[in-house]
């Protein structure tokens, strides 16, 4: 088959693992949908020194496993490839999303408007607590079905555990871009992002049970806790 006329840039547009072209200093050449949204969260100069450090040691590709983490992207391995000394890429492969076996029980979700349920929560939470807290949203997300009443615990379990920080920052926000599956089908995710100067871990086991129940995919750090909640329609 002659592939000379076909146009393969549009595939590597199109595919969600992120790709990116540096020149031999460092400048991007080229960049995919899914890198784009990548430097959001981690600096081109990382990534530039990641593919230098794992590039092959003569012109051809290599492939590496890895662990990588920046925000919500997790990663489980990379290509790095040069067929000149003017150019490197670097491919990033998406880890697997969790997948909870849990069916959705539709009785039990009902249309939300996702930041009244969190306002409601913050102002239960500092009725106990006296924190400092910033809160950052997005009145533009849509109402979506959600399961009110474990949803609420799991706010409540999260903020719980940041009960003695100094200052709490919460966003919430739509990952543009990224979408779960959900039976089949792709749903769009809001991210709730909890972070502080620290954090108590010890309800860690029930938010992610109460997480994976809820079809949310939850990534605990030691000063932060990140959910991703799929827009249910």
């Amino acid at each position: 088959m002659n592939t000379e006329s076909i146009n393969f840039q549009n595939f590597i547009d199109w595919d969600n693992s992120p790709f990116i072209l540096f020149s031999s200093l460092g400048k991007i050449l080229y960049l995919n949908n899914a890198a784009e949204i990548l430097f959001g969260y981690v600096s081109k100069q990382e990534l530039y020194d990641l593919a230098l450090a794992y590039a092959p040691q003569s012109f051809g590709y290599k492939t590496t496993t890895m662990s990588l983490n920046y925000d919500s992207f997790t990663f489980y391995a990379i290509t790095v490839g040069y067929e000149n000394e003017e150019q490197i890429s670097i491919r990033f492969y998406n880890a697997p999303r969790v997948k909870s076996t849990t069916p959705i029980e539709r009785e039990k979700l009902v249309n939300t408007d996702i930041n009244l349920l969190l306002e409601a929560n913050i102002a239960l939470f500092r009725t106990k607590n006296s924190n400092a807290l910033q809160l950052l949203t997005d009145h533009d997300i849509p109402a979506f079905k959600l399961d009110q009443n474990n949803f609420s615990k799991l706010l409540r379990k999260t903020l719980e555990s940041f009960r003695s920080s100094d200052s709490i920052h919460i966003t919430l926000k739509l990952l543009t871009g990224e979408h779960v599956i959900i039976e089949g089908k792709k749903k769009p995710i809001v991210q709730l992002s909890v972070e502080a100067n620290g954090r108590y871990s010890d309800a860690d086991a029930e938010i992610k049970q109460i997480a994976m129940n809820c079809h949310i995919t939850h990534l605990l750090k030691e000063r932060s806790i990140k959910l991703e909640i799929p827009l249910i329609s």
